[in-house]
């Protein structure tokens, strides 16, 4: 009896890989044997697969079935692989068109009742068959529109086994079923969706540094007393970015298609904002997991924010592992058996409290806590972390005085901001065309060092001092350098004067001063 062949999509992190799936019905005692390194929810396949297809009507042959998942020594996981297994037993029974089974790329949890099931990451997986020369793909009609996303691949969505071997050719009466679908994207609001920069009162510098932060993709730590307003400031920065450009849309969407949220029928297009709780672990936001590895926040953040707020109440081994994506804006995971890879460009605002009490500084209020407990406080943000961080800002409670005075039409709106914004990176990506960077706080310190972007020794006579005092680090040097071009961006200006290289260093050091 010949071998039924079909194929499916096997995900380690963002990336795919084609597994071939052949089957094979023999002579001997009845049984169903799953091969190639499946999981534990895999190997379930065995059972799943054999009841959905008696109780859809297209029952499998009562053999020996081997199944093969091809190259066996590549990590198998999940329950997308169903329907692929279902449709290689039966095209090798002879049931369906064998041919037509093997050209088609299927992907899809079963049902002991026959329907397909709508399954996680969907579209990096049609993207990484697209990628390999797939022309075809069958999928749960819960996962058409998500799939329909990847251009130039033919989607066929069916909602159960029955109608997808009807579709591959068998002999079968059709039965119309009520297809299984995902929750609409409208239930699931982003958090902070409707703040507006324009609600901010007072704290003009603050509201300066976020659009500074927006042009250039800096990251930014806010330390100030309860009710200063750095959450209401993080929260605002998504809203200062552009819209995302295609390759980054469509990262954004693989990964909320591979974290299991909803994607719809359209690709994402804003910056996606990330705020987990204090309690999270390292495998929460970088993500993890012993066999299937999953995004973590700080994958989920790519091209939009991360914000840790109440940053010294997240464990040191927890903020310290962030210290790497920060520099290679890549997330590498490892396991025993697969290395998983996520975008890991995203922009860390990190806010706190100045000591436990949260009072130290506050005109209002008087600070309870000796000064080794403050000291030990903000000492849970290392130095080497911080010194990855450009803006570094004090933010203070505004007045009743301040509050009065503070006229609502000088007060700028997240839409102005916003195009200020998207007009200092169009400048800043015409300056760095012919280099790898796309944003100032990408752009290495033998660019900016270099001759194409080398300011004066008159401009740079601050920073130079800070740097012989010790008062920077040539790591600090370069960020600072990252700043006043941005700051020149936002005021349209060519280079940056000394006067924004003075403030750039204010922004830097602003929480040491």
């Amino acid at each position: 009896m010949p071998l039924g062949r079909t194929s499916s999509v096997a995900l380690i992190g963002l990336t795919g890989s084609m597994v071939e799936i052949e089957a094979d019905i023999s002579n001997n005692l009845p049984s169903f044997v799953l091969i190639g390194l499946p999981d534990t929810a895999l190997n379930e396949a065995r059972d799943r697969v054999r009841a959905a297809a008696t109780n859809s009507g297209c029952g499998l042959p009562n053999r020996k079935l081997t199944v093969n998942l091809s190259p066996a020594a590549l990590p198998k996981h999940g329950s997308g692989f169903d329907l692929a297994i279902a449709l290689a037993v039966l095209a090798a029974a002879g049931n369906v068109n064998g041919e037509s089974v093997a050209g088609v790329v299927h992907l899809g949890e079963l049902g002991l009742d026959g329907r397909l099931r709508p399954i996680n990451g969907i579209l990096p997986a049609v993207l990484a068959a697209s990628r390999f020369g797939a022309r075809t793909v069958m999928v749960p009609t819960g996962n058409a529109d998500e799939a329909s996303l990847v251009p130039g691949i033919r989607v066929v969505g069916v909602a159960s086994l029955l109608d997808a071997a009807i579709w591959h050719g068998g002999r079968y009466s059709p039965v119309v079923v009520e297809p299984i679908t995902r929750p609409a994207v409208g239930g699931t609001a982003e958090p902070f969706e409707e703040s507006d920069l324009g609600d901010v009162i007072g704290n003009a510098d603050a509201v300066e540094a976020m659009q500074v932060a927006a042009a250039g993709g800096h990251h930014v730590f806010l330390l100030g007393p309860p009710g200063s307003g750095k959450t209401m400031l993080a929260s605002r920065l998504p809203g200062l970015l552009p819209d995302l450009e295609s390759h980054a849309a469509l990262e954004v969407s693989s990964i909320r298609s591979l974290a299991g949220q909803p994607v719809g029928s359209s690709l994402v297009t804003r910056p996606p904002l990330e705020a987990p709780h204090h309690t999270a672990t390292a495998a929460a936001i970088i993500g993890g997991g012993s066999s299937h590895i999953r995004p973590g926040a700080a994958a989920r953040a790519a091209h939009g924010v991360l914000f840790l707020d109440e940053a010294p109440e997240f464990p040191t081994s927890v903020l310290d592992a962030l210290r790497q994506p920060l520099e290679s804006g890549v997330i590498t995971i490892h396991r025993a058996n697969a290395v998983a890879h996520f975008p890991g460009q995203f922009q860390l605002v990190l806010a706190a409290n100045p000591c436990p009490c949260g009072q130290y500084g506050a005109r209002d209020s008087e600070c309870v806590c000796p000064p080794n407990q403050r000291r030990r406080y903000l000492a849970r943000i290392s130095g080497p972390l911080l010194d990855r961080i450009d803006i570094q800002l004090r933010v203070t409670r505004i007045t009743a005085t301040e509050l009065r005075m503070a006229p609502e039409s000088v007060r700028l709106s997240t839409a102005a901001a916003r195009k200020r914004v998207i007009q200092a990176r169009a400048a800043s990506r015409d300056r760095l065309k012919d280099s790898p960077f796309l944003l100032n706080g990408q752009v290495s310190g033998s660019w900016l060092r270099g001759p194409r972007l080398r300011l004066g020794p008159s401009t740079t006579s601050a920073i130079d001092r800070a740097l012989e005092r010790g008062g920077l680090t040539m790591r600090g040097y370069d960020r600072v350098l990252r700043l006043a071009w941005s700051i020149s961006d936002l005021a349209g200006t060519s280079q940056p004067s000394a006067e924004q290289l003075g403030q750039a260093l204010y922004l830097r050091k602003a929480i040491s001063l």
